[in-house]
């Protein structure tokens, strides 16, 4: 880790811009679901299938992207990755119906995602693990940004220069990262040529990845929980839009005010490491998550159910949430200094399928009241938990070393 403050704050910046591709892609334009499902001609639930498109297209990516960046370095793949988004939000702000807005959103992921395990893994080649917690929950208060603003803004972009506007502010957005990461982002691993791009080498890497239980236990502690939020980003539109008939800026400032929660827990998890341990923070958060979510699931299932409540319910599960996800990457992360890449790829691709699978389901079930959206944050939360505790059985802390 360099000694220059100003670097590390210019280098955190950029990586915390990086990370927040991914969700600004997705908040800026849900405000705008009845209006491309008018505009198109289809309904709000095929058009939530572009969320999931973009979902699998993440998972994909960084797939693809982990074994790159440890073969070329950090920067070349990140060039690349982010002309493809580029590319694609041309494809996205011009596409004529539902299924070419899907092909170009699963597009417009698979390069954008770049940024998501580029920056985990810099995290890990410039910052020890103590650290690296801290790092992820400052990339999280960048990130948090997305959900706050991005929302707002896409509701008001709808309201008055209609929905295909928004894939120009994300072209413009886009410009702008790239130009910051040419300029100011240094590289933080030299190419490796030693490491193939062949599939079993490839696979075989993967393999004794997912055979770590650290690893194993809170990537899946991490990513289960994470669909939870992703249920929620893919019900969100529905519930508050159709069932509680808010209109797209007022969703925008409800979706702003959730958020809230996520950022100030990811703020406090940097206090509350000073006095307890990651594994700790991760238990009592999880714990509460699952508490939450299977209170707000009984609501909606005896139909006690209203704005307030739905509002202030998620609220409380995005808090625990901003305290279990920078805990559990850094984690996952930290047996493996060695292939961070491939880790990371492999994390992210792990977040984003089972949340992908969230969004989609969410599509397909979506009814006439909160349960479906409710029920599925509560499954997530209460199945996270049972990963962590018998994940935990597993590892072995007076035996793992962090570096």
């Amino acid at each position: 880790m360099t000694n220059n403050k100003k670097v590390d704050l210019k280098i955190i910046l950029i990586m915390g811009l990086l990370t927040a591709i991914g969700p600004l892609s997705i908040d800026m334009y849900l405000p705008a679901f009845p209006a491309i499902a008018k505009s198109l001609g289809t309904t709000v639930s095929e058009v939530t299938l572009s969320l999931s498109s973009f979902f699998i297209g993440i998972s994909a990516g960084q797939m693809l992207y982990g074994p790159l960046l440890d073969r070329y370095g950090r920067k070349k793949p990140l060039y690349a990755g982010l002309c493809l988004f580029f590319l694609a939000s041309v494809g996205c702000a011009f596409a004529p119906t539902v299924s070419s807005l899907i092909l170009f959103r699963f597009l417009q992921a698979v390069g954008g995602c770049v940024g998501m395990v580029a920056a985990r893994a810099m995290v890990r080649d410039l910052f020890t693990v103590k650290d690296s917690a801290k790092i992820f929950s400052t990339l999280m208060l960048v990130v948090s940004v997305s959900p706050i603003m991005a929302p707002t803004i896409g509701g008001y972009i709808t309201a008055y220069f209609g929905w295909r506007a928004i894939f120009f502010a994300l072209i413009f957005i886009v410009s702008i990262i790239l130009a910051g990461t040419y300029f100011y982002l240094p590289e933080s691993k030299q190419p490796d040529p030693s490491i193939s791009l062949k599939p079993k080498p490839i696979l075989r890497s993967f393999a004794k990845i997912l055979k770590h239980p650290l690893f194993i236990t809170y990537a899946l502690t991490g990513a289960i929980s994470y669909a939870g939020l992703y249920a929620y980003i893919g019900g969100a539109p529905f519930v508050f839009m159709e069932l509680f008939k808010v209109s797209e800026t007022q969703f925008g400032w409800i979706f702003a005010f959730i958020s809230i929660g996520l950022i100030g827990a990811s703020q406090l998890n940097n206090i509350a490491l000073k006095y307890f341990s990651n594994e700790k923070i991760i238990l009592v958060a999880s714990g509460a998550q699952s508490i939450i979510g299977v209170l707000f699931a009984s609501f909606a299932f005896f139909g006690f159910t209203n704005l307030i409540s739905t509002v202030l319910l998620v609220f409380l599960f995005l808090v625990c949430q901003g305290f279990i996800f920078p805990n559990t990457t850094a984690l996952a992360l930290a047996p493996l200094s060695g292939n961070a890449g491939n880790a990371s790829g492999l994390l992210g691709a792990m977040q984003m399928t089972v949340g992908g699978c969230a969004a989609a389901l969410i599509s397909f079930i979506q009814g006439q009241s909160t349960l479906p959206m409710a029920g599925i944050m509560a499954f997530c939360a209460v199945v996270a938990f049972i990963a962590l505790n018998l994940g935990n059985r597993f590892i072995s802390q007076s035996t793992t070393t962090y570096a």
